[in-house]
């Protein structure tokens, strides 16, 4: 096995093992955000909300990035290839 699909398969594990502790933080957390708004303080909810906003854009930012890398590698290589057949089309005219 390769070892980028053991890694994928140890890293998925190791999400499905710790699930159980994630669902449990959300009720938490939607306690704790009523409570405070409950007492006037919303400050609690929002500074929640951009966490929540953070948590979200960062996996997407992270896959942009792979993205960009991945095509700009791949641009190069295409370039490569073109530069190679020129060149062997040049050599087998040139015959």
């Amino acid at each position: 096995m390769k070892i980028w699909t053991r890694i994928t398969i140890a890293v998925v594990m190791l999400f499905l093992a710790v699930s159980p502790d994630l669902m449990a933080q959300c009720a938490m957390c939607r306690s704790v955000v009523e409570s405070t708004v409950s007492n006037g303080r919303s400050t609690v909810a929002s500074n929640l909300n951009f966490g929540i906003v953070y948590l979200l854009a960062a996996p997407y930012l992270i896959v942009a990035t792979v993205a960009y890398f991945w095509y700009r590698n791949s641009m190069k290589e295409y370039g490569r290839r073109i530069e190679i057949t020129r060149r062997v089309k040049r050599a087998m005219s040139s015959m």
